[in-house]
């Protein structure tokens, strides 16, 4: 089974083309976390002693939030997941975050920053799978 951690130049060329004059964009991340993290090629932020990839993942939020919130975005959710209420038995998640943003643009800005790529790695060893979704509000759904 593929998995999926990173997004291709394709699915980013789209993205911008789709969403970059939308104004606000919120992220749907979808996550399976490793059960130990990996930080191999990554000793240069690897932890003293070895934790879970669901921990590596929380440094990553937690090193990355400042950066978050300067480019004016916010975490709206957190929370462990479970079974689907509807969809498929096989697709397990442990959790969710659900992030917004300004705009495409500070989206990018953002994921380019000096400092954030400094810690994206931790996502990296912690994670073993995600989606991520982007979205626009609809605000004529009647």
């Amino acid at each position: 089974m593929q998995k999926y951690i990173d997004a291709n130049p394709e699915s980013g060329k789209k993205f911008y083309q789709d969403f970059h004059d939308k104004g606000k964009i919120v992220m749907l991340n979808l996550l399976k976390f490793r059960e130990k993290a990996d930080y191999k090629n990554l000793e240069q932020i690897k932890p003293d002693e070895a934790i879970s990839g669901e921990q590596a993942y929380k440094l990553y939020i937690k090193k990355t939030l400042p950066e978050l919130k300067k480019a004016g975005s916010q975490i709206i959710y957190y929370g462990k997941s479970n079974d689907f209420l509807i969809g498929p038995e096989s697709e397990k998640w442990d959790a969710v975050l659900v992030i917004e943003h300004k705009s495409v643009m500070k989206f990018m800005e953002f994921a380019q920053n000096e400092n954030y790529l400094k810690n994206a790695g931790h996502r990296t060893a912690g994670v073993k799978d995600s989606r991520l979704l982007p979205s626009t509000e609809i605000r004529n759904y009647t």
